[in-house]
Formats: C-alpha cells, sequence, structure tokens
C-alpha cells in the first residue's frame, strides 16, 4: 500500500500530512505489534486485562 502526499511548497506540512495519513491507516501500532513475537498465553492475559480496563472505564463514565 502505497501512501502519497502532494509537496506544495511547505515540506514540514506535507510530512506532518504523510505522518497523520499513516498513523490514521494503523501502521505504527501494527509495526509495534509485529515487532516481536507473543506466545498465545501472554495474549490471552493481554486481552482479558484490556477488557477488564474496558469494563472499568465503561461503569466509571455511566455512574456521572
Amino acid at each position: 500500500m502505497a501512501t502519497k502526499v502532494a509537496v506544495k511548497g511547505n515540506l514540514d506540512l506535507a510530512l506532518k500530512r504523510f505522518k497523520q495519513k499513516v498513523a490514521r491507516d494503523g501502521v505504527p501500532s501494527e509495526w509495534k505489534k509485529r515487532e516481536a513475537y507473543d506466545k498465545p498465553g501472554v495474549k490471552r492475559r493481554a486481552a482479558k486485562k484490556e477488557g477488564i480496563k474496558n469494563t472499568r472505564k465503561r461503569a466509571k463514565i455511566k455512574n456521572y
């Protein structure tokens, strides 16, 4: 997948837009995820921990 940004005068602005497009596509998070192998048990524990965190966050919002 190629990401293109037109440069019209200001290189800094074009670089900023490029970084925004790449971040929106999820490239940095995907790269971090593939950087090292996680064993299945570690993945399950992380998913469970994330679920607990999200549940607490939703419960906190409903209490307001």
